[in-house]
């Protein structure tokens, strides 16, 4: 019996949809399970043991790779820290060994960018500060550095509900602080951030329009603000209100399906802002810090900034260098004459919307051709250092836009998945040797952020924060085996050279024959003191600028 076309409401779709998607996606397994809030910890299917400690550790025969050098060598560490770096250690029998031979010995990863349990556009992210950092480990990053969003543009609000969020961190994690607003309260914040809390950077958000975006006259307080304390002035650029006018126009012409994201901040608009932040920058003359580079347009102001001599770091993430925008722009089906067929297929084009609306994120994901030029930027050195702006939500809460893209949460996971993709798409290709491999995924945000070389080294005094990599090992990226809380994953079915074999984080072997051996409220906060590389001449280039007014002019008044 042929059953009659019909068009079910919005809440019929969404229900059958999500069956099919949830049907077909790859389910997830206890390891994913495991995070809720760090509660199920050495609960029968929570998927983690409890860390191995020791005092003492010994990794044996590696090859130990630094930024600035590779050599086979033994290390050695105790309650935490890098003891001895040298070949042919001996230890005795109260020392735990690992055996490295083959194998590579580098600093644990440090992601600059990440939004843990972070509240945003109706939502909060999936991840917290558990089974974010739990993942992160899983994947060799030892550190992240997240955004404390303010509270009513209040920054003291802000800190103490991130502190309140970090009690059950298991890997250490400093913050960057977002402005929201501007008075003196909030500059007067700024100060007792840099100097009480150790927050050395300061990020402004030229977008997302009636929330988080701010003024032209707000960036120039806050530049300066941010250049009186030493502090590291961060942009998230795009012209928010050229993007509001370009979504606006997608409803208009009736796209609200997740192509309309893409099409309403296309990379002109990226470009043009931070063009602008890097030359307000200039005439403030600080240092200035473009996270998520996601474009060539954007890439390619930088590298003219740069090349003039300013004082401009730009971020690419992961999503950007190994992604395209093709899954926003999955094909609908159309219908079909045969009446049978007619649910089926109102079914499948809102599973095709569910599937492509994971990959919103902004900037958004672009076309195919500006990652390959965003991995030749990074390969040059153009661009410093990669991370992933992990900001995970699940199918359900990415639903939340499934008639209109403006309401999607924007964001991506990335944070367990970024060294194994880095290696692959960099080091795999040579495009990149393994000291700039260390460089671009830990020791340059150490620099940055001015924790190097506690951070980001494998050097004697350095916090012992060290993987193990075998690059003669594969690994494989799924929903169904990541640590994420989130029910999907954007990198779902890649599979790469090189694999994460071991974890250690202030000397706990927390990962090792992929399995997580971690604990809520082990990680430690980082503070990260203020004035760091970037800022050395910025005194000398205010004094020649200065000299070269010729200004004030004398004249004399003549009368008449």
């Amino acid at each position: 019996m042929a059953l009659p076309i019909f068009k079910p409401d919005l809440l019929h779709l969404f229900s059958i949809s999500l069956f099919l998607f949830t049907s077909v996606s790859i389910s997830h397994s206890h390891s994913n399970d495991f995070c809720e809030a760090g509660a199920l910890y050495g609960a029968a299917g929570c998927g983690i043991s409890p860390p191995l400690s020791s005092a003492k550790l010994l990794i044996k025969g590696g090859t130990v790779v630094n930024a600035h050098h590779q050599e086979v060598a033994d290390v050695y560490v105790e309650d935490g820290v890098i003891v001895t770096v040298r070949p042919n250690l001996k230890v005795g029998d109260d020392v735990q060994v690992l055996d490295a031979t083959g194998k590579l010995v580098m600093p644990g990863g440090i992601d600059p960018h990440t939004h843990l349990a972070m509240e945003f556009m109706g939502t909060e992210t999936i991840d917290d500060f558990f089974s974010g950092q739990a993942a992160a480990l899983a994947g060799g990053t030892t550190m992240h550095i997240d955004f404390v969003i303010p509270v009513n543009g209040s920054l003291t609000a802000g800190i103490e509900a991130y502190e309140r969020k970090a009690q059950k961190s298991c890997m250490d994690y400093g913050f960057h602080m977002a402005i929201t607003k501007w008075d003196e309260d909030v500059s007067r914040d700024m100060e007792i951030m840099v100097k009480e809390k150790g927050i050395n950077s300061f990020k402004f958000f030229l977008a997302y329009k009636g929330s988080l975006m701010i003024s032209d006259e707000l960036l120039l307080d806050g530049l300066k603000r941010c250049k009186s304390l030493g502090a590291l002035a961060m942009v998230h650029a795009e012209n928010g209100d050229a993007v509001f006018e370009g979504q606006n126009r997608m409803i208009e012409l009736g796209i609200t399906g997740p192509e309309g994201h893409a099409l309403s901040r296309p990379p002109v608009l990226e470009a043009e802002a931070t063009a602008r932040a890097i030359r307000l920058a200039s005439f403030v003359n600080t240092p200035l810090y473009v996270v998520h580079v996601m474009s060539i347009d954007a890439m390619e102001e930088i590298a003219k900034a740069r090349k003039s001599g300013q004082k401009v770091v730009g971020e690419p993430v992961v999503s950007g260098l190994v992604l395209d925008d093709s899954k926003l722009w999955d094909p609908d089906f159309s219908i079909a004459s045969k009446q049978e067929l007619a649910l089926y297929i109102y079914c499948c084009c809102f599973f095709f919307c569910i599937f492509a609306i994971l990959y919103v994120m902004s900037p958004p994901i672009r076309a195919l051709g500006h990652a390959k030029a965003l991995q030749a930027a990074l390969s040059t050195g153009i661009l410093q250092l990669v991370g992933t702006d992990h900001c995970a939500f699940n199918s359900t809460q990415k639903a939340f836009g499934i008639d209109d893209f403006r309401k999607i949460p924007n964001g991506v996971n990335g944070i367990e998945e970024r060294m194994h993709l880095v290696w692959d798409t960099m080091v795999e290709t040579g495009q990149m040797s393994v000291t700039d491999y260390v460089r671009v995924t830990s020791t340059e945000c150490a620099r940055i952020f001015n924790i190097y070389p506690r951070k980001g080294a494998i050097l004697a005094g350095s916090d012992a924060d060290i993987i193990i990599f075998n690059p003669n090992s594969s690994v494989g990226i799924s929903a169904r085996s990541h640590h994420s809380r989130t029910d999907t994953n954007v990198y779902e079915g890649r599979r790469g050279k090189g694999k994460v074999e071991v974890t250690i984080a202030g000397g706990r072997v927390v990962w090792i024959n992929d399995e997580l051996k971690v604990s809520p409220g082990s990680g430690k906060y980082v503070e990260m003191p203020p004035f760091n590389y970037l800022f050395s001449g910025v005194d000398k280039a205010d004094d020649s600028y200065l000299a070269s007014l010729n200004a004030p002019v004398k004249r004399s008044k003549s009368v008449s």
